[in-house]
């Protein structure tokens, strides 16, 4: 058990036996024991203020008192319920308002539970004050910090190369999704699951065992000619949260990318989504979907002329392939929920994908697709020319949609 947890187990256990200042300087005593960063971890394991939390370790450093003269008086301690109540107890749309301006520009690694953002509390106060919410500066930290957000210094900031819109995409991006989402309409995240090697090859993590029996495999991890690799490609409702994967045996090509959401149409989408005029898709940019695959523009025309469904799509800027939603809400569990476990057959990696499930309500279904995937299709530009494809006057390379052509009779 983590020492948040610690905190928090013990303030739940003392919060109702405590008065306000024994409470409060108990909860600075806890920030003073952890040193550096001491008042914004127990204030986030309580939800005590930080004012309220340096209001206490000022006390502690103030004499303590042995006594009463008279004349003296006995510090105020207000009824249980009394003081002011939290702003999100008297505007409950206040973290929902925060939560969009923020979202689109958050940082950090989206595996861990932190993260953290560029906007300035100082701006995100003005604009919260702008849409008639009554917040301060203070607050907005205090908000911040209970939606797992950190204060990171400029040196951990650093990912790579960096476009100038890579910003600007990311806000149209989320734009695009509360547009679809709001509207009752499909918005999947597709990408490739890293390549794995079928046999009893090392799989990363421990798994309980029988102390000194750990399952023995091979030393060297040279492919198997027989079982061969399975490539992974998943597809994540971020509505539903839910997710498909189609293990292909073969080439990771675009059509195979779009025949695992054609799968996930039929298996999952079409049971949720009705009548759906639209479906959103959001993609890295390169890879078996990147924006400069013509196969994958040629697939996709297929795709929706089949369905009759208008397909938009909207791509990650170069180097932000991890911000990509299926990554962290789908791929890392599939990747713990296997750890320490040779994948010895196609059948075991199928499964293991299946039984993928978390606290959240993740649910995931997976087949195994054994068409074989031709690589090196060339699509000419006569034959790009007829796809009906519309572009976003915002880098339409990124943005774009394909349009249903009605069907031949």
């Amino acid at each position: 058990m983590d020492e948040m947890t610690v905190i928090e187990s013990k303030f739940q256990a003392l919060s109702g036996r405590l008065d306000e200042a024994t409470l409060r300087v108990w909860a600075a005593t806890e920030a003073r024991g952890l040193g550096r960063g001491g008042v914004s971890a127990v204030a986030k394991a309580t939800g005590l203020s930080r004012t309220t939390i340096h209001a206490g370790l000022t006390e502690l450093k103030a004499p303590a008192p042995v006594g009463l003269s008279k004349g003296d008086k006995r510090p105020r301690i207000r009824a249980i319920g009394g003081g002011r109540k939290k702003l999100t107890d008297k505007d409950d749309q206040l973290l929902h308002d925060l939560d969009a301006l923020v979202e689109p520009m958050s940082r950090g690694d989206p595996m861990s539970p932190l993260r953290w953002t560029c906007k300035s509390t100082y701006h995100l106060a003005n604009e919260l004050k702008r849409q008639g919410h009554e917040v301060s500066q203070r607050t907005v930290c205090d908000l911040l910090s209970q939606m797992s957000y950190s204060l990171q210094s400029t040196r951990k900031t650093r990912e790579g190369g960096r476009h100038e819109d890579r910003d600007a995409q990311f806000a149209h991006i989320a734009k695009t999704v509360a547009n679809y989402q709001a509207a009752g309409e499909p918005v999947i995240s597709v990408d490739t699951k890293k390549k794995e090697l079928i046999g009893d090859f090392k799989n990363a993590g421990r798994e309980w065992h029988h102390q000194g029996t750990p399952e023995e495999v091979r030393v060297y991890d040279f492919i198997d000619p027989e079982l061969g690799k399975v490539a992974p490609y998943g597809v994540y409702d971020l509505t539903t949260n839910t997710g498909w994967v189609n293990v292909g045996i073969d080439h990771d090509t675009a059509e195979f990318a779009v025949e695992s959401i054609r799968r996930w149409w039929r298996e999952m989408g079409q049971a949720v989504y009705q009548h759906p005029g639209r479906l959103l898709i959001t993609a890295d940019c390169g890879g078996s979907n990147g924006y400069r695959v013509r196969l994958w523009h040629r697939e996709l025309q297929a795709l929706a002329d089949e369905l009759q469904l208008q397909i938009q799509v909207c791509h990650f800027p170069p180097g932000t392939s991890k911000w990509n939603k299926i990554e962290h809400r789908m791929f890392c569990h599939i990747t713990a929920n296997w750890r320490g476990r040779p994948l010895v057959s196609r059948e075991v990696v199928v499964n293991l994908i299946g039984s993928t499930t978390t606290q959240e309500g993740l649910r995931i279904k997976a087949a195994l697709d054994e068409k074989i995937y031709m690589p090196g299709i060339k699509i000419s530009d006569e034959e790009l020319a007829t796809l009906a494809i519309e572009r976003d006057e915002f880098h339409g390379e990124w943005n774009y949609r394909l349009m249903p052509r009605s069907p031949i009779v």
